[in-house]
């Protein structure tokens, strides 16, 4: 299928389960069920009827639905109110929606910068 811009889209739709590894120019859907890696060099997209038993690499990712395995996504991570996340994950940008679950180590690229008026509480002030 193509997209507007033309970029190739694949869907596994509901009721389908694919094993295996996937790698797509493109962006993809995953309606379905897969056991295995996903990699797109646009992106990933997980609805709420998809289950992923696998790693996730694109450019963006976007989870409504289950996955068990980490997600390395280069620009926006999105998590939505139904996402059932079981894995690490890396993004540059991060969105939560309320509901979501998440179960894993996060990192985000860039450099960790001290908050600036940030009062350290010595341990008898904690009380």
């Amino acid at each position: 299928m193509k997209t507007e811009s033309g970029n190739d889209l694949n869907l596994i739709a509901a009721g389908t389960v694919f094993e295996g590894k996937m790698k797509t120019p493109g962006s993809i859907r995953v309606d379905g069920r897969v056991i295995g890696d996903i990699t797109a060099s646009q992106n990933i997209s997980i609805g709420t009827s998809g289950d992923v038993e696998g790693n996730l690499t694109a450019s963006s990712v976007t989870i409504g639905g289950k996955l068990k395995g980490s997600v390395v996504a280069q620009d926006k991570l999105v998590f939505e109110s139904k996402a059932i996340v079981r894995g690490d994950i890396k993004a540059s940008k991060l969105v939560v929606d309320e509901g979501a679950q998440f179960d894993g180590k996060c990192a985000m690229s860039g450099e960790a910068k001290p908050m600036p008026n940030l009062v350290e509480l010595k341990p008898e002030a904690r009380r």
